[in-house]
């Protein structure tokens, strides 16, 4: 009696085990070549539990995964999955090869040269990435696809998402560079109407994007004030470019979000403490 009452008892721990680790949170490191950036790419997946209809599945992109740590990525997933409050996810980080080359606005590097390999980064994601993530979910196509990211990698995520819009459903920006510019703020002839690639490009494009935006920028980021209006470069560019997207008439009105943070300061601390409240709105129940 003894021993069929252990084993019974054995059986369900095993059971309760198996459950249990199905329902974790999972993450590992990858690796694809890119024949568009003549390198291996090393990547990161986290991923939730696989639902039973996998057309639910969703996936998001993200910049710099190198500091995924340093953004407390995994643990804000799987704290919001148990607690219900976003959809099954597959979140692909890209680790940054050079970043003042692979990061920019596609066509358009800044006045440094800067920014020169943007387009082979667009390539990569779109058909690279994008390809091997369907691949390795087995999935035709992700319920919805969101791409994010941090500084110049915001900006690099912003971009693709505009060239990319017949794939990608949602951006996510974290103090985005949109001061990148095609000349020296300081030389004669420099204007922000004229010389913010990022602006330039919008302005000039008949593109109309079905995007949603989430933005965010933190007021203690930096001291640079252009305009000398009192507000830094950081925020101010970010409203631009918000009102530059809503002058185009390209989405609804509710369609773009935007947090600001009186004490927010340009560092990881600041972007993880944000990270919540753009998952739940990517992905939200």
């Amino acid at each position: 009696m003894i021993k069929k009452t252990f084993s019974l008892l054995t059986i369900l721990l095993l059971l309760l085990t198996s459950v249990c680790c199905k329902r974790k949170i999972k993450q590992q490191d990858d690796e694809i070549y890119s024949r568009h950036l003549q390198r291996h790419v090393k990547l990161t997946v986290i991923t939730t539990p696989m639902p039973d209809d996998k057309n639910d599945l969703n996936l998001l992109i993200l910049n710099d995964g190198q500091d995924i740590g340093k953004w407390r990525v995994k643990e804000t997933v799987d704290s919001l999955y148990r607690k219900k409050l976003i959809k099954p996810l597959v979140i692909v980080a890209v680790h940054a090869g050079d970043r003042m080359k692979e990061y920019g606005v596609a066509g358009y590097p800044d006045f440094l040269k800067r920014g020169d390999k943007a387009g082979f980064y667009d390539d990569f994601i779109n058909n690279e990435l994008y390809p091997f993530a369907k691949k390795n979910a087995t999935v035709r196509k992700f319920k919805s696809v969101a791409i994010a990211g941090c500084s110049l990698g915001g900006l690099s995520a912003f971009d693709i998402a505009w060239n990319r819009a017949d794939k990608i459903d949602k951006v996510g920006v974290f103090s985005g560079s949109f001061w990148w510019r095609d000349m020296d703020d300081k030389a004669p002839g420099y204007s922000d109407a004229k010389s913010r690639i990022m602006f330039t490009k919008l302005k000039a494009s008949r593109k109309k994007p079905g995007l949603k935006y989430w933005l965010y920028a933190g007021d203690k980021e930096e001291e640079n004030d252009r305009d000398k209006d009192g507000i830094i470069d950081v925020v101010d560019d970010t409203k631009d470019l918000i009102a530059l997207i809503q002058s185009k008439n390209v989405c609804l009105p509710g369609d773009i979000k935007f947090i600001e943070d009186a004490n927010g300061k340009h560092d990881y601390s600041a972007w993880s403490k944000q990270l919540p409240d753009f998952l739940i709105w990517a992905f939200g129940k």
